[in-house]
């Protein structure tokens, strides 16, 4: 802009205009308000409040002296209810026990998800161009369904006597297991046979949201990269491992981040599938946070329990930034 455009007759400086009309700002404003008041109400207002209950003894069937019915019986704690997640009361033991499966389903999601999904996107890819859209779509169809109708079908596979599963081994002669879903003593390789149930139904309805990010990812790689490899003589094997999954490190990350965190906050596969048991084997933190909050009406110890989670997020998700985070794009 010149300084004659700027500088009015007079000699002195004109104000620049800033591209919005008077009556386009009331059309702004009148809708970023709504979406603050909405955000403020059913995102920040809650986040602050369990943080606030988290160090009260709350419960919402007492009465408080104070406002928002804090104080009085229901009195501020501190750190109360943390500590009690160290003791040996019967909810503290429900909690390490809810913590320890919940760690123990996130590790073993992840774990199996990347076996399947990674191999499964370089086959896809590798499959004629008119058959990729096929198979992406057959894949991806279980990640749009319904979690409890989800629940309910691997319920019915898992049945004792007329599921799919145990006939499927009656049929190549082995003996199934008495149940999936409540045999306390059934094991595989040390885990619960409940939680390993659990854990298939999730990852079937799950992989296929993996799957489609590693196809894209493998589109993205430079085809003359692959080129080279193979004028080198590297064989499938020695490109999948010396080339495919070190430029998918960037992927990789976003995939591991993401499958732990929605790991961390399953609620419904357990809910429908197990209730929690056998005995409490597949009770998870999301179980306990709602148990606790809704049918007690512990909110206090829900709350603590739902920033103990949190705070088991966010360090997951560190230590993944840590150890898979790179320098370099391609």
């Amino acid at each position: 802009m010149t300084r004659a455009a700027i500088v009015g007759r007079a000699g002195e400086p004109r104000k620049e205009r800033t591209g919005l009309r008077p009556g386009q700002h009331a059309f702004v404003w009148g809708s970023l308000i709504p979406i603050f008041l909405y955000l403020g109400v059913f995102a920040l207002f809650p986040m602050i409040w369990v943080v606030v209950l988290s160090f009260f003894n709350y419960s919402p069937v007492r009465v408080g002296d104070g406002p928002l019915g804090l104080g009085g019986r229901n009195p501020f704690i501190g750190f109360g209810n943390f500590v009690a997640m160290f003791g040996t009361t019967q909810a503290a033991q429900l909690f390490r026990t809810a913590m320890m499966n919940t760690l123990l389903f996130a590790v073993l999601v992840l774990v199996v998800n990347l076996a399947i999904t990674l191999p499964l996107a370089v086959l896809v890819e590798s499959v004629h161009e008119r058959l990729k859209g096929f198979f992406r779509a057959i894949y991806f169809l279980p990640t749009v369904s319904s979690a409890v109708a989800v629940a309910i079908m691997w319920g019915y596979v898992f049945h004792p006597q007329q599921g799919l599963i145990n006939n499927l081994i009656k049929l190549v002669g082995l003996t199934p297991p008495r149940s999936w879903l409540t045999d306390p003593n059934a094991f595989f390789l040390g885990v619960p046979l409940a939680m390993v149930a659990v854990i298939i139904a999730y990852v079937w309805m799950d992989f296929g949201y993996n799957l489609v990010i590693f196809i894209a990812a493998l589109q993205g790689i430079p085809r003359e990269i692959r080129d080279a490899a193979h004028i080198d003589g590297a064989t499938g094997w020695a490109e999948f491992r010396r080339i495919t999954v070190p430029l998918l490190r960037p992927t990789l990350l976003l995939v591991c981040t993401l499958t732990m965190i929605s790991s961390f906050q399953v609620f419904v596969i357990f809910q429908v599938m197990t209730s929690g048991g056998p005995q409490n084997q597949t009770r998870s933190l999301t179980m306990e946070i709602y148990e606790n909050a809704f049918r007690y009406q512990a909110m206090g110890w829900a709350s603590s329990i739902s920033l103990v989670l949190f705070a088991m997020v966010l360090l997951v998700t560190l230590v993944q930034f840590r150890v898979l985070r790179t320098d370099w794009e391609y």
